[in-house]
């Protein structure tokens, strides 16, 4: 059984995620002004942060390549305000939402108070992303709000694998070479996604042969799929920290409260997969129970 807090990631993440596959999301920055979707990426991302430059942004969000946030920071903050940009990606986000997931005012009045219970007590030292965007959780719109939250988890969570990366003494690009090893996506497409030139790409495979985690094709060995099943386990053993003011059936409830919301996310089509996220596709092609389930 998988543990509570990657299935909280795995049902919280395809509710965030509509802010980067939604393609009224993703034609937001040009619309402010911003050059290109990854311009908008970087800016939104990093806009509960304030006006960062490159360095601060590239070391929070850990996997990118400098130079590929670079061509977007500290530019993007000539064209819009971290405020705006805040105000303008959640507003998309929602209406996104609203748009995919039947209903989803009565799930947001579900989730809101669990979801809330968990970004409120969890600890922020450390954790640059989740503490930037934890302050903007507290908006009068309830999908707004419900979205918000879902990415101050998703930040939480992330900021403890960037943590695990680190300790596992792995540069960004040996994380996403041995990630694609695995299979999960392909090597060419997390190269390009991520930024990186083949030659450092090339470098970062060559060092991760020299380790045994990688075979002469690019593939995981058996050492590498147990490396990198360990960093999954330490983000979960990390991530679980989100769980602790929840009793388990509460945390349970809302666990479950969650499923419906997130499988329609899903079944939208929005995510593809493989994806750069990592999210496996978990729709189900049985029927589907619109009513909100409780979780306070």
């Amino acid at each position: 059984m998988e543990p509570r807090s990657r299935t909280l990631w795995l049902r919280t993440e395809p509710l965030h995620a509509v802010v980067y596959f939604d393609e009224q999301c993703r034609a937001l920055g040009r619309s402010l002004g911003l050059k290109g979707f990854w311009m908008g990426y970087f800016a939104f991302r990093t806009a509960p942060m304030g006006a960062v430059g490159q360095g601060a942004a590239t070391a929070a969000l850990a996997v990118f390549a400098p130079g590929m946030v670079g061509r977007a920071l500290p530019s993007a903050w000539e064209t819009v305000t971290p405020q705006q940009a805040v105000e303008a990606r959640a507003g998309a986000a929602a209406r996104a939402l609203r748009r995919v997931v039947p209903r989803i005012e009565e799930h947001a009045a579900v989730l809101t108070e669990p979801l809330t219970a968990m970004v409120e007590d969890a600890p922020a030292l450390a954790r640059p992303l989740f503490t930037a965007n934890r302050p903007l959780c507290d908006r009068a719109d309830p999908v707004e709000r419900l979205w918000q939250l879902a990415t101050a988890l998703r930040e939480f969570r992330g900021d403890a694998h960037a943590a695990t990366l680190a300790d596992h003494d792995l540069d960004a690009p040996e994380a996403l070479a041995l990630t694609a090893g695995t299979g999960r996506v392909t090597h060419e497409s997390m190269r390009a996604d991520r930024g990186w030139s083949e030659a450092e790409w090339t470098g970062a495979v060559d060092r991760l042969r020299s380790r045994g985690l990688l075979d002469a094709e690019g593939n995981a060995t058996d050492r590498g799929r147990a490396e990198r099943d360990r960093i999954e386990d330490a983000t979960d053993r990390l991530a679980a920290r989100l769980l602790r003011p929840l009793a388990a059936p509460r945390a349970d409830a809302l666990l479950a409260a969650l499923e419906e919301p997130a499988r329609r996310v899903l079944r939208a089509k929005l995510l593809p997969f493989p994806n750069p996220i990592g999210l496996p596709d978990e729709t189900d092609p049985g029927p589907v129970d619109e009513s909100p389930s409780a979780a306070g």
